[in-house]
């Protein structure tokens, strides 16, 4: 009998994943063997909020999975246990952010608390994958961030993150961010040493500003931020002087690398595409800031800064899933859910 039910658990497990590898367009139960979460829950075996859920997982290398069902969880997460863990979204639609119904929201000032103990989602293990979440910090007037991600091996897959200034704080570690949708405004995906590759993201400026701030600070250091098929908008709500007031990036320390490749701008930025962090232009004399195949109703007057380098298509190829991460495609395909791939 317990044989029995071990297969067919097994079958109920690998028909999950096969529906997920077929382009299943919904997620709205748990997957075999997950911990569910599910505010105002009075089911036995079930959790109220996500911390709770996580406290209840042994520290060991086992593999655990959550499920979140729809509703705006109030409390900062932190990933600290050893094995690996997964944590899915309710969603009508797992290939994009469009129809994600769970949001883990804190509110936070990275003035007051430091960029990663102000974040709501802080990542401090390796092997950690989510699908379909939204995480926003919605402090408002100085750094507050929604991400704080210090893992290796961390795929984050058709989710949202939502912030003002330095939303995305991609620090150290592997890392993908596949399908998923960035917003803010100053400074919004930075980091020191963080090996970083987003591809396929809608990415929403909400105001003035830089899309980017990398902190390579040195010739030694792998870290880097490639982009590539993602679109630029303008959110809703930008002010009007957001148009042609917004860069790709400004370099935050002097070895600093980033590849925007393959990007539609629906929004217009300043025609510099990029920026100088304190004026002075010999702080970029070590930096890589280069585009390619900049295209889209924004991108018809540019004139780039006197240090970007526009690639050619022989040059774009040098700048890959792989020299992001620093790793051959067969590592990558090892930890990266290929689906979402861009």
């Amino acid at each position: 009998m317990l044989f029995c039910a071990f297969l067919t658990c097994l079958v109920s497990v690998l028909q999950f994943k096969k529906a997920l590898a077929a382009g299943s367009s919904s997620r709205t139960s748990p997957p075999p063997g997950a911990i569910v979460v599910r505010q105002g829950t009075t089911n036995a075996g079930e959790f109220g909020t996500i911390n709770e859920a996580l406290a209840s997982i042994p520290d060991d290398t086992s593999n655990q999975t959550l499920f979140l069902f729809p509703g705006s969880y109030l409390e900062q997460v932190h990933i600290t246990r050893t094995g690996a863990v997964t944590i899915y979204g309710y969603t009508t639609d797992t290939s994009s952010y469009v129809q994600n119904e769970a949001t883990i929201t804190f509110n936070a000032s990275a003035t007051s608390l430091g960029d990663d103990a102000s974040g709501t989602l802080r990542i401090r293990k390796s092997n950690f994958s989510m699908y379909n979440v939204n995480v926003k910090n919605t402090f408002i007037g100085s750094q507050a961030v929604a991400i704080s991600q210090f893992g290796n091996q961390v795929g984050l897959y058709g989710c949202g993150f939502f912030g003002f200034q330095d939303t995305l704080y991609a620090n150290a570690g592997a890392q993908v961010y596949l399908k998923g949708y960035i917003e803010g405004a100053v400074d919004f995906i930075f980091g020191s040493h963080g090996l970083a590759y987003f591809g396929g993201n809608v990415i929403g400026v909400k105001g003035p500003g830089y899309i980017t701030a990398n902190g390579r600070d040195s010739a030694s250091d792998p870290g880097s931020y490639v982009f590539n098929q993602n679109t630029v908008v303008l959110t809703p709500d930008a002010p009007a002087n957001t148009s042609g007031s917004f860069y790709f990036g400004r370099p935050w320390v002097d070895y600093a690398i980033v590849i925007f490749k393959n990007t539609v701008l629906e929004a217009t930025p300043n025609p510099a595409l990029w920026s100088l962090w304190d004026g002075n232009v010999s702080s970029v004399d070590h930096v890589l800031n280069a585009d390619f195949n900049t295209t889209g109703p924004g991108a018809i007057d540019l004139d780039r800064a006197s240090w970007a380098v526009e690639l050619d298509a022989d040059e774009a190829m040098n700048y890959s899933i792989s020299s992001a991460l620093g790793m051959t495609m067969g590592e990558i395909e090892s930890w990266v859910d290929m689906d979402y791939f861009v």
